[in-house]
């Protein structure tokens, strides 16, 4: 399988982690060409590490494996979304999802403002 359609617009993608059995987001993280290979030919994911510029294949330190069920392209084929059985916590906090701060922000899921 080709993968370069994924890469013509970056080197890294964003790929958004769900949870099979909740829909829950647990964790955005990015994906270049060799990390999204290692995950398919795994079945579990791989990422690529900005900061140590480095793959990281997410549970081999904290035993908090993603086992990977599907991977789906966005319509533009610049972003992933890959749904995952969750073996343990997703962040790196403790936290089941990276977005356990609901709402810290902004929080107008029950306004009944209407769009401009």
């Amino acid at each position: 399988m080709d993968l370069s359609i994924y890469f013509k617009k970056a080197d890294l993608i964003p790929a958004i982690v769900q949870d099979v059995q909740s829909d829950e987001v647990l964790m955005l993280a990015y994906m270049n060409e060799d990390s999204l290979k290692q995950t398919l030919d795994s079945g579990y994911t791989w990422f690529y590490s900005r900061s140590r510029g480095e793959l990281w294949n997410k549970g081999a330190t904290s035993g908090h494996y993603q086992k990977v069920l599907s991977v789906t392209p966005d319509c533009d084929d610049d972003t992933l979304l890959i749904r995952v059985e969750q073996i343990g916590v997703a962040c790196h906090t403790g936290e089941r999802s990276c977005f356990f701060r609901k709402g810290e922000l902004l929080n107008n899921e029950s306004s009944t403002k209407q769009p401009l």
